[in-house]
């Protein structure tokens, strides 16, 4: 049985199984790309860059293919490449505030909801022919990566978090539209995730320390935080939940 040994306890079989992660290049996206190949999965990764060699990291087990969510017609191409698909895990996108970008000017507001909410309706709707068709048991499933953001306001990134809050919203009106064909939608928020994203905060006391300070694990999350709990929720054990959205933050969102 393939193994996401990052879990010694937890075996994940997904062999045989068609996967897409969206932003699978680093960060969040990059650890979920992973733990699927490891249990076994054909994995297919998108990345903005022109080719899998434009990378540092070594991308060679994987299929690449370049995409823009902000491009629809790019997003169509993506969805028509794909023959096969049973798990497709939406993780592309930034916050706009991390590359110096100010989310409050309207325009580029108007961006982040592209980004992080109506690529991830146009690309779910795209696929859904192919997920309906999904062999795997407790069928086809789509996740968002959803954020603390979705439920606290943020100022320095007002169009991030009405897309992600928007997110938890998709996730729920997607697995009553899915359930007939038996896809399932659910979202994983993640609390603060070292990346080279955050990195902005998690690499400065000042920044970080306010967060810390109110989550009662007493750390960030990385990566095979988020990924485990993906796995699970396209896995035969959660074939009966749909429309969720689970926390992973740490306890942050509980903390008083």
């Amino acid at each position: 049985m393939a193994n996401a040994s990052t879990w010694p306890c937890v075996a994940f079989n997904y062999s045989g199984a068609h996967v897409l992660v969206t932003g699978g290049t680093s960060g969040i996206g990059a650890g979920v790309a992973q733990a699927y190949r490891k249990a076994g999965a054909s994995v297919t990764i998108t990345g903005t860059r022109g080719s899998a060699d434009k990378y540092e990291e070594d991308l060679s087990g994987y299929r690449y293919l370049q995409l823009d969510v902000t491009d629809k017609a790019n997003i169509a191409r993506v969805a028509a490449e794909l023959t096969q698909l049973d798990v497709l895990v939406h993780s592309a996108g930034i916050g706009l505030a991390s590359i110096g970008i100010d989310e409050s000017i309207p325009d580029n507001f108007a961006i982040a909801i592209e980004m992080h909410l109506t690529s991830v309706y146009r690309l779910s709707h795209a696929c859904f022919p192919l997920l309906a068709k999904s062999k795997l048991q407790g069928g086809g499933s789509i996740i968002g990566i959803a954020s603390m953001a979705s439920f606290f306001g943020m100022p320095i990134v007002p169009g991030y978090g009405a897309a992600k809050g928007g997110l938890v919203q998709l996730m729920m009106t997607l697995s009553i539209t899915g359930a007939p064909q038996n896809i399932r939608a659910n979202a994983v928020a993640a609390g603060m995730t070292a990346s080279r994203q955050t990195s902005v905060v998690t690499n400065r006391p000042e920044a970080f320390a306010p967060m810390l300070s109110r989550t009662p694990l007493g750390r960030f999350g990385v990566p095979d935080d988020i990924s485990g709990p993906v796995l699970f929720l396209t896995s035969p054990a959660a074939a009966y939940i749909t429309g969720q959205t689970i926390n992973v933050d740490g306890g942050f969102s509980i903390a008083g």
